[in-house]
């Protein structure tokens, strides 16, 4: 069965492969970061070109944003202090590296994604404190420089290609004194940030396929709207359960690609 949607004919099959991969996609990053790496994966497989699959992740996955920041924000679960002061950081970021993303390729990041996520895992799995309760006391001039470096940097990284980005934002605001789901939340704000800007950049450039963007993004929303209100009720635990579990999946998946075993 097939059908045939803004002059573009979709089988059910890859309808059901875009709309299956999206859910799990938002589902995942609401909780831990990471859904670029199920969701961008699956639209390659799909056959659009790279930079047409990044742009029309980027288009989908804004949504998923969208809700995953109304869940925490509305929880109650976010930093609204730091993040007014952070947020222009990541908007600059995402605009260069959305504007570097158009003109060169982004294979030579790969391996230093790996290495940078393993890095994650590492820290995670060791510091068994880091995120399980809050120490943060507010932005001294220390922290608030390393929180606008690590927007200013993930926001970048989130313009340029985007896979991961929550789970470097979630590791980020906890090792600044954030329990794990108050750093969930305040890693939404600042990815819905940089999701918009590369989203206007990216419409601007025509690197958006909207049949597949909207199939995806419909049930990346729905995925976000449970995978964050899941996070809330379980708690600090079940988000670093479910980041170590992202995390390592993140890592096997990139490194299987990097040596082109898949």
């Amino acid at each position: 069965m097939e059908f045939q949607l803004f002059h573009t004919t979709l089988s059910l099959s890859l309808l059901l492969f875009i709309m299956g991969g999206g859910f799990l996609a938002g589902f995942v990053d609401s909780i831990a970061g990471g859904g670029g790496l199920v969701s961008l994966p699956v639209l390659m497989a799909a056959g659009l070109p790279p930079h047409l699959a990044v742009g029309t992740n980027k288009f989908s996955a804004t949504f998923g944003a969208v809700m995953s920041a109304w869940q925490f924000w509305r929880a109650g679960k976010i930093d609204q202090d730091l993040l007014k002061k952070i947020l222009p950081c990541t908007f600059i970021g995402a605009v260069i590296g959305c504007l570097v993303m158009l003109h060169l390729s982004s294979e030579w990041l790969q391996p230093i994604i790996i290495i940078a996520l393993i890095a994650a895992a590492v820290i995670v799995f060791t510091q068994r404190r880091l995120g399980a309760v809050s120490t943060y006391c507010g932005a001294t001039k220390g922290k608030l420089l390393a929180a606008a470096a690590m927007a200013l940097g993930i926001g970048f990284y989130d313009g340029f290609i985007g896979p991961g980005t929550g789970t470097f934002l979630i590791i980020g605001f906890a090792a600044l004194g954030f329990d794990f789901v108050t750093a969930a939340g305040n890693a939404k704000i600042l990815n819905l940030m940089s999701n918009l800007t590369a989203f206007v950049l990216l419409v601007a450039s025509g690197k958006i396929l909207y049949v597949y963007g909207v199939a995806m993004a419909v049930c990346i929303f729905a995925g976000a709207y449970f995978g964050s209100r899941l996070a809330i009720r379980r708690g600090t635990g079940f988000v670093r359960l479910v980041m170590l579990a992202v995390t390592v999946a993140l890592i096997g998946k990139l490194g299987l690609s990097y040596f082109g075993i898949v």
